[in-house]
This record gives C-alpha cells, sequence and structure tokens, in this order.
C-alpha cells in the first residue's frame, strides 16, 4: 500500500474552509484510507491506500467537496517528493520558518516569474511543481505579488520536513 500525503488548500486560514483535523481524519478514514494522521491545524492529512494517485485525488475531493459544500483543492505528494523538495530548497540560508513552499499540482507556468513584484526583498525559486519563497521579514508583513502562488498551497520548510518525516514514518510501519 501506497503512503500519500495531501496538502489541502485553504483550510483553516482567516477563517475559510473550516475543518477540523478530526473530521479531516475522518473523513478519510470514511473513504477507505487507512492509518490516517494529521498534522497541525492547515489541513495536512497522511493516510495508505492500494488506489493510484488519480483515483485518491478524485476520491478525496469529491468527499471533501461533499462535507464542505466545495472541494479546498487537494495536492498530493509522497515521501520522497516532499524529502526532495526540503533537500533541495535553493535557500540555504534562509530560516525554515521564513522559506515557503508552495506545491502545485501541475509544473509552474514557463512565464510564472514575468509578473513577480517583491517589494520586501523576497527571493523567488521555481523547481517544477514546487515554487520557493523565500521572505527575509516574513510572509505575514510581505507585499510579495506572484499570481502563481494561487494554484497552490503553501507549506513552511519546517512543516515540509516534519510530513516528510511522519511519511517515512508510516511507510516503515509497514502495517
Amino acid at each position: 500500500m501506497t503512503v500519500f500525503v495531501a496538502l489541502l488548500r485553504a483550510v483553516n486560514v482567516g477563517g475559510t474552509g473550516m475543518l477540523s483535523m478530526a473530521d479531516l481524519k475522518a473523513l478519510c478514514e470514511g473513504i477507505g484510507f487507512t492509518d490516517v494522521s494529521t498534522y497541525i491545524q492547515s489541513g495536512n492529512v497522511l493516510f495508505r491506500t492500494a488506489d493510484d494517485e488519480a483515483t485518491v485525488q478524485a476520491r478525496l475531493e469529491q468527499a471533501l467537496a461533499e462535507k464542505m459544500g466545495q472541494s479546498p483543492g487537494v495536492i498530493l505528494r509522497s515521501r520522497e517528493a516532499l524529502e526532495r523538495a526540503a533537500e533541495n530548497s535553493p535557500f540555504p540560508h534562509a530560516k525554515p520558518n521564513y522559506l515557503l513552499v508552495t506545491f502545485l499540482r501541475d509544473e509552474a507556468p514557463k512565464d510564472a516569474l514575468d509578473k513577480l513584484v517583491a517589494p520586501g526583498g523576497e527571493e523567488v525559486h521555481i523547481a517544477g511543481r514546487e515554487i520557493y519563497v523565500h521572505y527575509p521579514d516574513g510572509s505575514g508583513r510581505s507585499k510579495l505579488k506572484l499570481p502563481a502562488l494561487k494554484a497552490g498551497t503553501s507549506r513552511n520548510l519546517n512543516t515540509v520536513r516534519k510530513l516528510a518525516e511522519m511519511a517515512r514514518e508510516l511507510e516503515e510501519s509497514g502495517n
């Protein structure tokens, strides 16, 4: 059985898309995923399933739409993909909580950086289905504008590392 990490978009952010992690866990168990666990309140869920990625995507989005009225959007990654995202950070000097990785379903558009506005000295790097943004003064005060970020969901580097670690532990438990 394959371990997946699902990253939900816009869940429990600014009062929109409210979904408790207990409800998310129950929802995933209800559609047949096993060894389900969540991490923090921002829509991170790990589970094991025999389904392929496309089936997992469709089942989870449908279940979320039924629960929430619409799906918040789901980005799936494997442990290996999360580890690569953490290891390949193009900003080794950045504090992990000041470096956000935005996960996209598909590769970023070739012209994604053409519309970049980074007045606070933010640094941006695109690597396939991930966009790395270093916010030297923190993301909360940033005036960064990059439309390509809207298609994905962001996690700071600490969270990416923790999710990869949790996925590895789930794989190694080998139930």
